[in-house]
C-alpha cells in the first residue's frame, strides 16, 4: 500500500512540474510537496505509525522521493530562469542601426548672458568683480550711503525688514560701502547681485531683481572720467555707433548726479517703436560719490574723489534681447528660454 501511495505522489509531482509555467507556480509546488505541511513531509512524520520492520525500507523510499523532488524543482527553476533571462535580453535589445536619441543641451539664461557681458566689459577696463551678502545691516544699506533715518527710501513699504536693523538689501551699493570701509585704495570695482524691494509684479517691476553697480575711488577722479567710462561701456554693449546723454538727477549717494540715456540702437536715434519715438533709451543712473559718503567710510574727501553708477541687469537683458515683459525672465517657460 505504501508503494502505491509513493507512486501516486510521484505521479502528481511530475504532472505539477510539467504544468508550472512561471516561478510563482513553481514555488507553490515546492510548498505543497516539501513545505512544513507538505505531502512528502507528512509522509516522513507518519513513519511512527509503520511497523519497525517496514520502517527502514519505507523511510528510504520517502527520502528518495524527496531527493527526486528537490532535484526536479531545481532543474525546473533553472529552466524557467533561463527563459526569463532570454525574454529580458530580447526585450532590452538595442537596435544599433537606429539613430541615437537627440541630446538636449542647456544654455545660459538671458540674465546670465547680460551679466557676463557687463562683467567682461568692465574687467577689460581693469575693474574687479566683488560680491556681498543679500541680507544686510541697515547701516550699510542706507546710512553709509547718505540715506539717514526718515528718508523715504527707508519706508517699510519699499524695504523688506527682517528685524530692527537687518533687511534684504535694496541695492548692491551696500557692497561699495563695505569695500570703502576696508580702506584699500584705489578702488575700481563692480558689484552684481540680487536686490529686493516691495514692488508689485508687472511688465517692468518685480520684488526681486538684479543690479550691477560700479565704484571708482582714487585721486583726481573727475566727472569727465565718469562720462568717458560710461560712453565706452555703452559703445561696447550696444555697438560702436551708440551715443550717450546725461541728464541732471538726484541720488543721495552721489553729488552731482545724472541719469544716462543711450541713442536707440534699433533706429540710430531717429525714433521708433522700440524707443517710443524719442530716439533715446534710459539705461542707468550715476554721479560723483558724495563727500559725506567718503567721510563715513573713512576716506578723506579732500584727497580722494570717486564716481559710482548703477544699472538694472534685467533692464540690460530686456533691451539687448528685445524682451517685452520682465516677467518672462522668471517664469522658466522653455518655449521662451529656447529662443536664446
Amino acid at each position: 500500500m505504501e508503494n502505491a501511495r509513493l507512486e501516486e505522489l510521484r505521479k502528481r509531482l511530475e504532472d505539477s512540474l510539467g504544468s508550472a509555467a512561471n516561478m510563482e507556480a513553481l514555488n507553490e509546488i515546492r510548498v505543497k510537496f516539501l513545505g512544513k505541511k507538505g505531502e512528502i513531509t507528512r509522509l516522513l512524520k507518519s513513519m511512527k505509525d509503520i511497523s519497525a520492520k517496514e520502517r527502514p525500507r519505507f523511510g528510504q523510499m520517502v527520502n528518495d522521493l524527496r531527493a527526486m523532488a528537490e532535484a526536479a524543482l531545481e532543474k525546473q527553476q533553472k529552466e524557467l530562469e533561463k527563459k526569463l533571462r532570454e525574454a529580458r535580453i530580447q526585450s532590452e535589445a538595442i537596435d544599433v542601426s537606429l539613430p541615437a536619441r537627440r541630446m538636449e543641451y542647456g544654455h545660459s539664461h538671458p540674465n546670465t548672458r547680460a551679466m557676463e557681458e557687463v562683467e567682461r566689459i568692465f574687467i577689460g577696463m581693469g575693474y574687479e568683480v566683488v560680491e556681498g551678502p543679500e541680507i544686510e545691516y541697515e547701516e550699510n544699506n542706507f546710512e553709509k550711503l547718505n540715506i539717514p533715518k526718515g528718508h523715504p527710501a527707508r519706508d517699510e513699504q519699499d524695504t523688506f525688514y527682517i528685524s530692527g536693523n537687518i533687511l534684504l538689501r535694496t541695492q548692491t551699493s551696500s557692497v561699495q560701502a563695505r569695500v570703502m570701509e576696508e580702506g584699500k585704495l584705489p578702488i575700481r570695482m563692480i558689484c552684481p547681485g540680487r536686490v529686493f524691494r516691495s514692488d508689485a509684479v508687472d511688465a517692468t517691476h518685480s520684488p526681486s531683481f538684479h543690479q550691477i553697480e560700479g565704484l571708482v575711488v582714487d585721486r583726481h577722479v573727475t566727472f569727465s572720467d565718469l562720462k568717458g567710462t560710461l560712453d565706452a561701456f555703452a559703445k561696447e554693449l550696444f555697438g560702436p555707433e551708440t551715443k550717450t546723454k546725461l541728464r541732471p538727477h538726484h541720488f543721495p549717494f552721489t553729488e552731482p548726479s545724472a541719469e544716462v540715456d543711450v541713442s536707440c540702437f534699433k533706429c540710430g536715434g531717429k525714433g521708433c517703436r522700440f524707443c517710443k519715438g524719442e530716439g533715446w533709451i534710459e539705461i542707468l543712473g550715476c554721479g560723483m560719490v558724495h563727500p559725506h559718503v567718503l567721510e563715513m567710510c573713512g576716506i578723506d574727501p579732500s584727497e580722494y574723489s570717486g564716481f559710482a553708477f548703477g544699472v538694472g541687469l534685467e533692464r540690460i537683458a530686456i533691451l539687448k534681447y528685445e524682451i517685452d515683459d520682465m516677467r518672462l525672465l522668471y517664469e522658466n517657460d522653455v518655449r521662451f528660454l529656447n529662443q536664446f
